[in-house]
Order: C-alpha cells, then structure tokens, then sequence
C-alpha cells in the first residue's frame, strides 16, 4: 500500500491555494493538511505539523519563499520543498534550489506538473517543470558564451529589497530582522548601486517586475 503524503501549501493567494488542494486530493496519495499564507504562519505550522512536501510560493509577502524554505528546513530536515512562482527566471530558480528546495514549478504549469513533482521529490530526485528546465538549460547556454552577468544581489539583499518595496520604513525593515537600521541602510545602498537604481520608487518597480514582492503596481 502506498504511504500517504502530508502536504503544506503556502501561499499568499487563497483561491489559489483552494485549487491546488483540490487537486491534489484527487490524488488517493496525497493529502493537504494544512495551508499558510506566508511564510511566518507557515514555519508556525511547521513546528506543529510534520509534513512529508511543502509547496511554498516565492513572492510572499513578509517574508519570501527563498527566506521560508531555508527556516522550515532548519525546523523540519526532512521536509521536501517545491518552489512556486509565476516566474522562471533563472536567478529565482538558482535562488530556490540554494535554499534547499528540490523541486520547482511556474503556476502556470501547476496542475500535472505539480503532481509529478511531488512525486519525484518524494523519490529522491529533483524536479524543474519544463518551462524552468528549457529556462535554465538556455541560461547555461548563454553563459558559456558571451556577456557580463546581470547584477547579482544576496539573499540578505532581496530580503530587504523585499520589504522595501512593501513600504516598510529602515526602523521596521531592521526590527523585523533583528539588524541596526544603519545595516539596513548600507544594504539599501548596496542595492541600488548595483541595480543601478536611485530611489525607492525605482527598487519598488524593479521588485514588482521581477517578482521579489507580490504587491501590485
């Protein structure tokens, strides 16, 4: 007999949320038992609920899905973690995967994708839906041949970009990652000289654009 496999959706969007449990309860295998909407609820519900796959969206508001996947593998080692996002770009993909995530699927591939994702995970392997893979596959393409990389920001860096764009002031940003406001200042700083931006304004669309934040224009 097949083991069941406990699953946790995290994401900020509850219809969202509602479909993906309906389909996966389709599946005689596979049961959700419980939902967050970010990631502070969701490591919440980690520490009290074991699950076998956490599906976690990356452009939470808060606190990302990058930020969240490396907190839940500290609460529960081995938990399995599937990135979703609206987006496949390669830095978030890269960015997901260093975290600890072993799978990744775009929302709009989210149905029988997700389904084989989790599958796979549960098996040990890795999982790229196909419009990540050709994503990646073209980026290494790329690079092995010509240009200067695009402006590469930490992750400590778009966990502040993050908030920034949230209209969270440098007090508030540093209170909640436990940081001297002038810290967040100098990542601040730090951010836009190397996205060559120059003001807030500028770091809320470029957030917004690239799917850093899920607040809408």
């Amino acid at each position: 007999m097949t083991a069941l496999v406990r699953i946790i959706l995290a994401d900020d969007h509850q219809m969202f949320r509602h479909a993906l449990r309906a389909l996966l309860e389709k599946e005689a295998c596979m049961s959700v038992v419980a939902e967050a909407s970010s990631g502070d609820e969701l490591l919440d519900i980690a520490r009290r609920t074991p699950a076998d796959v956490v599906c976690i969206d990356i452009a939470m508001p808060g606190m990302n899905g990058i930020e969240a996947t490396r907190r839940l593998l500290a609460i529960q080692p081995a938990a399995k973690v599937i990135g979703l996002s609206a987006f496949s770009d390669r830095q978030f993909v890269m960015d997901m995967l260093n975290a600890g995530a072993t799978g990744y699927v775009t929302k709009a591939e989210a149905g029988d994708e997700l389904i084989r994702a989790i599958q796979a995970v549960r098996m040990g392997r890795s999982y790229l839906c196909p419009d990540v893979a050709a994503t990646v596959t073209s980026a290494l393409m790329e690079n092995m041949q010509m240009a200067p990389a695009a402006p590469r920001i930490s992750a400590r860096e778009r966990q502040v970009l993050q908030l920034i764009a949230e209209g969270h002031t440098s007090a508030r940003i540093a209170d909640r990652l436990h940081v001297a406001p002038s810290t967040v200042e100098v990542h601040r700083r730090n951010i836009m000289r190397k996205l060559d931006l120059h003001s807030v304004a500028d770091l809320t669309r470029y957030a917004i654009r690239n799917g850093i934040t899920s607040v809408s224009s």
